[in-house]
């Protein structure tokens, strides 16, 4: 299968285009892929500026990351006392490497909302949360722009070659965005303190937090 039928539209809608994909496809919970996509079908050739490209991507998927954020900031408030208290040792691992953790998921192709949504829940400074995510982006951003620009789909494409159906891919996005959310889940039912107390002693010390 041929990469454009995933986006037969990309040369089409332009700019407009990248940025609703890019945000709207980044607000959906572990589902960034499209916008990969989508972003590296515009890079290839040069009808479009890459520079263009990586800012709006970047700016898009920042702010629909902002908001996976602040949901999770906000949601602490309906965990229950035994979830919370089982998520104290994570939090605090989380708050002590934020700034870290948010760039690199970010900066790579992991499942991110595998860090924003813990990063929320611990409540971490969300104006960090912000410049580090941006900053991560504008480097994924670069990656995949560079490497269509210049080499073309060429390394994307061997991953779609036995793919008849456009509909496989879509189904897959869906598939993967469950499973990642079943890992969200089982997240805020382990033990963390048994998990981390060998590890990391310093996040199951007491306080007072709620």
């Amino acid at each position: 299968m041929d990469i454009s039928a995933i986006f037969p539209f990309a040369d089409d809608i332009g700019y407009i285009g990248l940025a609703l994909v890019s945000f709207f496809g980044s607000l959906i919970p572990f589902v960034p892929l499209p916008s990969f996509i989508f972003l590296a079908t515009m890079a290839a050739g040069d009808k479009f500026n890459i520079h263009y490209l990586v800012l709006i991507s970047a700016i898009t998927a920042t702010v629909a990351k902002q908001i996976i954020f602040l949901i999770s900031y906000g949601g602490r408030k309906m965990m229950t006392d035994k979830t919370r208290t089982r998520m104290k040792p994570f939090e605090r691992l989380v708050k002590r490497y934020g700034a870290a953790a948010a760039f690199v998921a970010a900066a790579t192709p992991i499942p991110d909302d595998l860090i924003y949504v813990p990063l929320g829940l611990a409540r971490y400074n969300p104006v960090r949360f912000f410049i580090s995510t941006f900053l991560g982006k504008i480097v994924l951003g670069y990656v995949v722009v560079l490497l269509s620009h210049f080499f073309g789909m060429t390394y994307v494409e061997p991953f779609l070659e036995n793919i008849k159906d456009p509909m496989v891919v879509y189904v897959g996005f869906a598939v993967f965005a469950v499973m990642m959310t079943a890992a969200i889940l089982l997240l805020l039912r382990l033990n963390w303190e048994k998990i981390l107390g060998r590890f990391a002693p310093w996040t199951v010390q007491k306080d007072d937090e709620n």
